[in-house]
This record gives structure tokens, C-alpha cells and sequence, in this order.
């Protein structure tokens, strides 16, 4: 069951004064319920009107396959559409999400609360903390305000802002139940501000606000087998992340070199210490800062850069909010005795960021015409009839190109280009070079000629 603020303060005041109004005495203390319970209301609506005109939606098309022929797959592609929300962060344009909400995306377009339809671009994307940043050419857009997660309060009255379920500019309202938590699975660096305001699908990308309308995190995870238990990114660490985007395009971050564990109380009585009293340390990568400042398994990390760690996820959150190259001290207990060293932290190693379908589609020989292209499987040709007739199949379309306006769909297998029977990827460009492809294709059996101009 959900319950707005609103509603919880009335019930608050009323059940403060309700052993009165049994009584039958003291009218003023319902009077003075009422009031309070309409300030509180009155601060919630000035919130709302406050940070809704920096929330946008997003809309997304997204192919609904995995791009593979209609051979392989006996259907054929469509588009389907998502949407998320987001939060402007610049004036000039710059918007927040979530990667998961635009990282399929073939297009993407914001909507913002005074009606304006912005085609975006992808700046940057971090999977990692599940942030990313897109860019509408526009100016004077009203940018939301940063606050500082570090600061906020468990029990602290918050505001999410979104678009749940395609319902643009829902407002829902809750507490901040926790902060820090972390091993949920779903992101390689987690480190959430759980929520009992209610999120859901779409919300994802949208900001939680506290009651002077700063931005206290992005909006990006729930629990489906629970009511009330939604996950933000935290405010700092999405900034953090977010102006890398902007400046590099990608992130770095920093990284001690370590397997941190958190020490549990059976492990805290085998190691001789207090439950929780630091991080255990299970692993050190041999070239790593760690093993240079001769940290070992076995050692228990108790602060970093003078900050007390008491889980596993307190670890890595104190070393990436920390610079690249940076010295920061490390407070170490090794069999029952507590010395310090110091670490010369490092780039954490990260794997690529895995182009979107948009990305791959500009990428490929042949993006001038809007197309993707695949060698055919032999196996797949071998079934289809296709072998010695067609080398190259089209794996995707982008959507509104020269290719898509012409008729061609994921799955065609190209028979000839340019005169060339049979042509392989490169004879396909060559064919292009003018500005203009003849193609002979097999669409689900049937053949036919067509031309594509760039």
C-alpha cells in the first residue's frame, strides 16, 4: 500500500491527538494537527514545483531482437519503444539518466515539462554505476540542484520525480530508509540510497530530492519482490561521474588493487577482532597499489584516507571518491597490531564500454547508407538454401536512414551489389563509393532490386 506524505504527517498529527478528540476536549490540538499537516503538505507541493521543470522524460526505440537474419530467427524486426526519465544538469543541455535506460537505444528523445520534443545524443556512459549523460541542442534550460548525499539523513523526508509507466511528472514521496548499501548484484560499483518512496518502471533516471529540492541521488533500481524498496545512486558519486562524461566522455576511477571482504562475525573471532571493525582483505593483485604499499591477505583495512570502513562496500566507495594518483593513507591491523601505510592509487582496470546499436551502426563501412552488415553463418546459408548465392546479410537498420526509407530490414541477404554477384562487405562499400547502391536482395525468399542513395 502506498501512502503520500501528505497522508503520513495527517496520520502522524492525528494520532498524536487522538486520545483528545476521544475525550471529546481540547479542539484546538486538531486544529493545530490540520495546520501542521497542511504546512508539511504546502513544503511537498513547493518541492514539486520546485524540481519538475528540470525532470524530463526520455523516449527510446529499441529493436526487439538481436539483430540476427529472419532466416535464423523465422521473423522479422520491429521496433519497440521504452522510456525512462532524467534530470537536467546544465543549463546548455546536458541531461542524467540511467545507462540501462538508453543503452539499446536506435534513437532518443526527451520531452521536457514545458512541451519541448529534443532529439539526443549519447555524451557518455558509465555501466559500472549505471549513469549517463545525453545532450539536446538547447540553451536556458532550467538545471537542477546538486545536493550533497554525504549530508542526508536516514528518516529525512524525499520527493522522486519521474515518469512511471509513461505518466510524465509523477511525484511519490517516502524517507530515505538507508544509505550504503551495496551487494545487490546488479552494478559493479554499488553504493545506494534506499528509499521507501515509490519507484517504479520509468521512474529509472529521475532524481530523489530532499525538501529543499536538491538533488540527493538518480532514481535506478527497485525490488520486485518487495513494496516500498527502491535504490538511488547517490548524488555524489553520480556527479562525480557525470562530469567526466561531460569533460572525457568516459570515467576513471580509482582503484587500491584489493579483494575486500567484509568481516563477518564468525570471521572476526577466527581473525582475533571485533565484528565489523574493518575490511578483511581476501586478495591483492600482485602490481597493484595495495601489494606496493605492502598490504597482504589477511590484513584488516580499518580506515581509508582517514575514514572509518566497516563493510566491504565502505571500502571501495572511500577509494573511488578519491583522485586518480592520489596518496591516501591507509590504517591497517595485521595480527593484532594497527600500523599505516600509504597507497599511490591507480586507474581501475575496466572493460570497455560496449558500443550502443546506434554506435555500431556508424561504426560499419557502409553507416553512410544507414546498414549494418554480417558474413552469413555457413550453417545458417547451408539451411536456407543461401550458400554460393550470398555471403552478407544486413543486421541493422538505423532508423529513419537512407535504408530503412528504401525497404531494407535486419535479415535481408544481400545477392548483389553494384553488378558484383555475391559480394563480400568491402565490394558492398566500393559498390557505394558514388552516393548510390544498387542492391538485388532476398527478403524472405522473395528477390528484387532496389537502390539506397546516402
Amino acid at each position: 500500500m502506498r501512502t503520500s506524505l501528505v497522508g503520513l504527517a495527517l496520520v502522524a498529527a492525528l494520532a498524536t491527538a487522538a486520545p483528545v478528540f476521544a475525550q471529546g476536549k481540547d479542539k484546538p490540538v486538531a486544529a493545530a494537527a490540520t495546520k501542521q499537516a497542511k504546512e508539511f503538505s504546502e513544503a511537498v507541493i513547493a518541492v514539486a514545483e520546485k524540481v519538475s521543470p528540470s525532470v524530463v522524460q526520455i523516449d527510446v526505440t529499441v529493436r526487439d531482437d538481436s539483430g540476427e537474419g529472419w532466416w535464423l530467427k523465422k521473423k522479422e524486426s520491429s521496433l519497440i519503444h521504452g522510456n525512462g526519465s532524467g534530470v537536467i544538469i546544465t543549463a546548455d543541455g546536458y541531461v542524467m539518466t540511467n545507462n540501462h535506460v538508453i543503452e539499446d537505444a536506435l534513437t532518443i528523445t526527451v520531452k521536457t515539462r514545458d512541451g519541448k520534443i529534443l532529439p539526443a545524443k549519447i555524451k557518455g556512459r558509465d555501466p559500472a554505476t549505471d549513469i549517463a549523460v545525453i545532450k539536446v541542442d538547447a540553451t536556458g534550460l532550467p538545471a537542477a540542484k546538486m545536493g550533497d548525499s554525504d549530508a542526508a539523513k536516514v528518516g529525512e523526508w524525499v520527493v522522486a520525480v519521474g515518469s512511471p509507466f509513461g505518466l510524465s511528472y509523477t511525484v511519490t514521496s517516502g524517507v530515505v530508509s538507508a544509505k550504503g548499501r551495496g551487494g545487490l548484484g546488479m552494478n559493479v560499483v554499488e553504493d545506494y540510497i534506499q528509499t521507501d518512496a515509490s519507484i517504479n518502471p520509468g521512474n529509472s533516471g529521475g532524481p530523489l530530492v530532499n525538501l529543499a529540492g536538491e538533488v540527493l541521488g538518480i532514481n535506478t533500481l527497485i525490488v520486485g519482490k518487495g513494496s516500498g524498496i527502491g535504490f538511488a545512486v547517490p548524488s555524489n558519486m553520480a556527479k562525480r561521474v557525470s562530469e567526466q562524461l561531460i569533460k572525457n566522455g568516459k570515467v576513471v576511477r580509482a582503484w587500491l588493487g584489493v579483494t575486500p571482504q567484509t568481516l563477518t562475525p564468525e570471521l572476526a573471532k577466527a581473525f582475533g577482532t571485533a565484528p565489523y571493525a574493518g575490511v578483511l582483505i581476501a586478495d591483492t593483485a600482485a602490481t597493484g597499489p595495495a601489494a606496493a604499499a605492502k598490504i597482504v591477505p589477511g590484513d584488516i583495512v580499518v580506515k581509508v584516507g582517514g575514514k572509518a570502513v566497516r563493510e566491504a562496500q565502505d571500502l571501495i566507495r572511500e577509494v573511488i571518491n578519491h583522485d586518480v594518483g592520489s596518496s591516501v593513507s591507509i590504517e591497517v591491523i595485521r595480527s593484532g597490531k594497527t600500523y599505516e601505510t600509504k597507497a599511490v592509487l591507480a586507474p581501475r582496470p575496466e572493460p570497455p564500454v560496449k558500443p550502443t546499436p546506434s554506435e555500431e551502426a556508424k561504426a560499419n563501412p557502409a553507416s553512410g547508407y544507414g546498414i549494418t552488415m554480417k558474413p552469413i553463418p555457413p550453417e545458417a546459408a547451408q539451411k536456407w538454401g543461401l550458400t554460393g548465392k550470398a555471403q552478407v546479410y544486413i543486421s541493422f537498420v538505423e532508423v529513419g536512414s537512407a535504408a530503412e526509407k528504401a525497404g531494407l530490414v535486419p535479415g535481408d541477404a544481400i545477392l548483389e551489389a553494384g553488378g558484383v554477384p555475391n559480394p563480400t562487405i568491402d565490394q558492398i562499400k566500393k559498390a557505394g563509393d558514388k552516393g548510390t547502391l544498387l542492391m538485388r536482395i532476398d527478403h524472405k525468399g522473395e528477390k528484387g532490386y532496389l537502390t539506397v542513395t546516402k
